[in-house]
């Protein structure tokens, strides 16, 4: 972890992890040339993460109402520089519009805010989240155990990913350190009614995901960003 202390606390909560396999060609456009996009097996992949935020303030503060929980939909790719795996967001959603300008002012991160909710119905979980031009409706639920996973697995690299980078307006790379626990994931099943979210991205337009996990929760810290040389 980094010597300096962490900034922001955040809790991510009934999460789901989609992926789909996509080739490094079709989405190197979609990402800055000091970027190297990672792949496993021989390909390239794209998170849709649906979930939702609790807990989420700056250290040292109490939560506050209607600042410090809402929906949240993640669209993310798997990528490194000088060696340091992290993700790369195509697209952040969430329902909290200061949020929304908190993250994209300190963060640079291209957050939009959306219409969303979120409701446990039995064992499952149903999502919608919908704006201009993009928009995800489905439901999600938990078919196993929970379990970590193993080093060097598929299911670790795609997971267990400790940074974020992000581009300012100026053109300057940023890269910002976060830190958790190894993720308590369970393999899940999901059925989305509706995705168009690889549509609003320019990216081929996908059958049902290929992969999928869950997790119920994750306490998360995070730093503030550093600038990085090109």
């Amino acid at each position: 972890m980094p010597e300096r202390r962490w900034t922001w606390r955040q809790t991510w909560r009934d999460l789901l992890f989609a992926h789909w396999p996509v080739s490094v060609k079709t989405l190197r456009p979609l990402v800055p040339d000091e970027l190297e996009i990672q792949e496993f097996d021989g390909t390239s992949w794209v998170g849709v993460v649906p979930f939702r935020m609790t807990g989420v303030m700056r250290r040292g503060l109490p939560d506050l109402p209607w600042v410090s929980a809402f929906p949240e939909l993640n669209v993310r790719l798997y990528v490194q520089k000088d060696g340091k795996p992290g993700v790369w967001f195509l697209s952040l959603d969430a329902t909290n519009r200061l949020a929304v300008w908190a993250a994209r002012t300190f963060f640079h991160l291209p957050y939009h805010h959306a219409q969303m909710s979120i409701r446990r119905s039995g064992d499952e979980y149903i999502y919608a989240s919908q704006r201009a031009g993009a928009e995800l409706k489905g439901r999600y639920r938990p078919v196993s155990e929970v379990a970590l996973a193993t080093p060097h697995s598929f299911e670790h690299w795609l997971t267990e990913r400790y940074c974020l980078y992000a581009k300012d307006r100026r053109g300057t790379l940023w890269r910002n350190e976060v830190h958790h626990f190894p993720w308590p994931l369970q393999r899940a099943e999901a059925d989305f009614e509706r995705n168009t979210f690889f549509d609003f991205h320019r990216l081929p337009a996908p059958r049902q995901p290929a992969v999928l996990h869950f997790a119920e929760r994750l306490d998360v810290v995070v730093w503030g960003g550093e600038p990085l040389a090109n």
